[in-house]
């Protein structure tokens, strides 16, 4: 990138103007990385000062059979597989009473497309954790693409169907399921027939009955920097029409046990670029979410000075990515292990809850701390 255009989108970004595509591509030719975490760095701290957000939540998948073969998931089992399961729903409320922890204020619930589930066993599974869970812990179920598939299974529309979920406890949707957006893209990796018109059709429909819904991106697979740039920039127009989207979050393929494992995972430079960029272009919701799993704590951390303002939370059981993860990626961080990791990155926690409402600010680093040289932690 040449010093004049470098310098024409610095005055845009520090003037608050709107970013291009045009703008966005040029920003991924960048490589400056000290430049853009710079950009970015500000725009975080225009939005949220010097805090960092996370909860305390666990992970439900229910099942993992899926009627779709996606090239990027290791997640997903055909029946009749050694390893595939679908959980009773009691089963299901004893395993999350048993990982629900003190404190506990969300339950994040994605499954596979299964074959043959009646409808009614969703409805059912969101009725009986919030009893057993109580009022406290929201229920963030379902991606746009479950959604979809419910459609084909009952005969209901998504209208019809998200009342219903909302009345047996659902809180808000998942981002999952958006991948990358455009058709170039999408027709190689996803094996399922929920693409950007049925995805944001859905998440229309969920903010105008009042749900905050986050949005992600899985990168680092085939696609290109140009089709990132759209995909933040559709939801972006979204994102002007609904004010629904509360929390945008970039997801790292992961290349182990799927059809795409010849590639080679984005490196940490890439993810710090990935984050920097979407926060400059996605200028119109407020959070932009490293979640640790994907990325491994080092580029979490790292990610604070690059745009990210959320490490989520403490998650437990993640199986999505602990498929495909030969990386030695813990499994939890507790509460401590959270606040001590946005700590030692100079910022202020905060606790937080699905609607990203403050439930309690802690202490931020010790000044002192910075007077001399740290240990590098285990």
């Amino acid at each position: 990138m040449d010093s004049g255009l470098k310098n024409e989108l610095e005055q845009k970004v520090l003037a608050g103007e709107r970013l291009s595509f045009d703008d966005g591509v040029a920003l991924y030719e960048c490589d400056d990385l000290a430049w853009l975490g710079s950009l970015a760095h500000h725009c975080r701290t225009q939005k949220n000062g010097d805090a960092v957000f996370f909860n305390i939540n666990r992970h439900l998948n229910m099942t993992n059979v899926c009627s779709a073969t996606c090239a990027y998931c290791s997640f997903q089992r055909k029946p009749g597989d050694a390893d595939a399961y679908t959980m009773r729903i009691e089963e299901a409320v004893r395993l999350a009473e048993a990982m629900a922890p003190e404190g506990l204020t969300e339950l994040h619930i994605v499954n596979g497309l299964h074959p043959t589930l009646p409808w009614r066993y969703y409805p059912k599974s969101l009725s009986e954790l919030r009893a057993a869970l109580g009022p406290t812990v929201a229920l963030k179920a379902f991606t746009a693409t479950e959604i979809h598939w419910f459609e084909r299974i009952s005969g209901l529309t998504a209208d019809e169907i998200l009342d219903e979920l909302i009345d047996a406890g659902l809180d808000s949707l998942t981002g999952g399921g958006a991948e990358i957006f455009d058709w170039e893209v999408r027709q190689q990796i996803v094996g399922h027939d929920t693409h950007w018109e049925d995805w944001s059709r859905i998440h229309r429909l969920a903010h105008a009955k009042g749900l905050r819904t986050p949005a992600t991106m899985l990168y680092g697979h085939i696609e290109e920097p140009r089709h990132r740039v759209d995909h933040v920039l559709r939801l972006r127009e979204l994102q002007d029409e609904t004010g629904g989207f509360i929390t945008f979050i970039p997801l790292r393929f992961h290349n182990d046990n799927n059809q795409l494992s010849h590639l080679p995972m984005a490196t940490g430079a890439e993810a710090l670029k990935t984050f920097a960029i979407s926060r400059l272009l996605f200028d119109n919701v407020d959070h932009i979410k490293c979640f640790w799993v994907m990325h491994g704590l080092t580029t979490a951390q790292l990610s604070l000075n690059y745009g990210v303002d959320d490490l989520d939370g403490s998650v437990v059981e993640y199986k999505i990515t602990h498929d495909a993860d030969g990386f030695g990626t813990p499994d939890k961080l507790t509460r401590d292990d959270l606040l001590e990791l946005i700590r030692d990155a100079g910022f202020v926690p905060h606790e937080r809850n699905t609607r990203y409402e403050v439930i309690r600010s802690y202490e931020g680093p010790d000044p002192e701390r910075r007077q001399t040289p740290q240990p590098i932690g285990a």
